[in-house]
């Protein structure tokens, strides 16, 4: 544990523009999906969901505890359920490797 901390420590800081250089194509493909970048908070919302209806428990009720749980909508849980449920196809592109 403290090699990764010694060697957190000696890392030097990215930019703003090599992150989302070095993350581009990923970038792209979630906006293109229609997922908005800070909907990466509510993975646990929706793996939340997905255990509270395997158990048997309805969509209605399962919506509605999210909902107040993580103090958002129940409109915006049913619209984060539909983007984090659509089939996304990409295009890769083939990589060369070496």
């Amino acid at each position: 544990m403290r090699n990764s901390i010694q060697a957190a420590e000696n890392r030097t800081p990215l930019k703003g523009y090599e992150l989302v250089n070095f993350n581009r194509e990923l970038l792209e493909r979630i906006h293109a999906a229609g997922i908005r970048p800070d909907d990466y908070k509510y993975a646990d919302l929706y793996e939340e969901y997905r255990a509270l209806v395997a158990s048997g428990e309805k969509v209605t009720y399962a919506v509605a505890a999210l909902s107040a749980r993580y103090g958002v909508s129940e409109r915006q849980v049913y619209n984060l359920l539909g983007k984090f449920n659509r089939e996304i196809t990409t295009h890769c592109k083939p990589v060369a490797v070496e």
